[in-house]
């Protein structure tokens, strides 16, 4: 039975084509043969330019762009998506998101937090977003993993080195490789690449290790997880429980007040 997927991308995607296709050549090799992921990306004109990593290195940036996030999921449930992947380290709106829809929400971070706790004892991070770092370290706090939290290490490559290395990838797969043994060296057995653009790069070199220190896919993470957590829903009736603050869902027709009211550029592009 077929599964649609809405992954949304915290760059305004439209205008990174070569990433854009590169994301949609993954999808198609980890995805099941009838799994249909539709790739979104932020409103035009979110950014001055095509890179949101400067303005998700403040809190308060980050959270306003947060907004379309949550327009995005409610949409999403709206055209009948079976679940949506919010497809950035940070997981700007993930529990927000999950307050709002029925369909499974994914982060990107939390998928490949856990998935790491399967992969060995204490996981460590490598970033080309410096300021992230601390984010990063309380989100690990946030899902109940400190103990298995390891540090948030460098790259020493900014973006567009990355994008750079979609043509030439040697010097980010050396700098790669150098981050993750120094992690190595601080008691870190598994290693999470930061940022998507880096994730998916190493992917399409065929970089799956670091001598005995795998690296995961966290892109893949996020669908195979998403593909299990809708097969458990139909199965199994398995969805996310409605008590509490966190996870009460607030009425619909208030939502779609308020997202009026504040503005938060509901048509992202695919």
């Amino acid at each position: 039975m077929t599964m649609r997927l809405w992954h949304q991308s915290f760059t305004e995607l439209h205008r990174l084509p070569r990433y854009k296709a590169a994301l949609g050549e993954h999808f198609r090799r980890i995805a099941l043969p009838d799994t249909v992921i539709e790739l979104h990306g932020m409103a035009p004109g979110t950014y001055p330019t095509e890179y949101p990593g400067t303005d998700i290195g403040f809190a308060a940036i980050q959270h306003l762009h947060t907004r379309q996030i949550l327009a995005q999921a409610l949409e999403a449930e709206r055209q009948g998506f079976d679940a949506y992947l919010i497809s950035t380290m940070p997981d700007p709106g993930l529990q927000e998101a999950r307050s709002l829809v029925e369909i499974p929400v994914i982060g990107y971070g939390f998928t490949a937090m856990h998935i790491a706790c399967f992969l060995g004892s204490r996981f460590g991070v490598v970033s080309f977003i410096d300021e992230l770092a601390p984010l990063y370290a309380a989100n690990a706090v946030r899902y109940g993993l400190t103990a298995q939290a390891g540090p948030v290490r460098p790259l020493g490559l900014g973006f567009s080195d990355v994008v750079r290395g979609y043509e030439k990838p040697e010097p980010v797969l050396a700098a790669f490789a150098e981050a993750v043994r120094a992690l190595a060296a601080e008691g870190v057995d598994v290693v999470i690449p930061g940022e998507a653009p880096l994730a998916l790069l190493l992917q399409r070199a065929g970089l799956h290790r670091v001598d005995e220190v795998p690296v995961i896919d966290t892109l893949g993470a996020g669908v195979k997880m998403a593909e299990a957590l809708v097969a458990l829903r139909r199965t199994s009736g398995m969805k996310a429980t409605r008590r509490g603050y966190f996870f009460r869902r607030p009425p619909r027709e208030r939502m779609e007040e308020l997202l009026r009211f504040y503005p938060a550029s509901p048509s992202g592009q695919s």
